[in-house]
């Protein structure tokens, strides 16, 4: 069975294709996709960029632990 594919609209899912060979009853998982990466090249070398000095600091035991990261995060809302 193919993938079905339904936007959000007013608060509910409305699917593209309604055709369906499902059972009437049948529970479905739904996971959210994201819309095509809009990112551009020059963004993209960035976040590698960024991505592998990451992996480097932490190669090398620079690291902060997670509950830190995330009350600095909190902090600036």
């Amino acid at each position: 069975m193919a993938p079905l594919k339904a936007r959000v609209c007013d608060g509910k899912l409305v699917f593209e294709d309604a055709s369906t060979d499902l059972p009437e009853g049948a529970v479905v998982r739904l996971r959210i996709v994201e819309a095509p990466d809009a990112m551009g090249d020059e963004e993209r070398a960035r976040l590698h960029e960024a991505l592998r000095r990451s992996l480097e600091q932490a190669k090398a035991g620079q690291l902060i632990h997670a509950d830190q990261v995330i009350s600095r995060l909190l902090a600036r809302e």
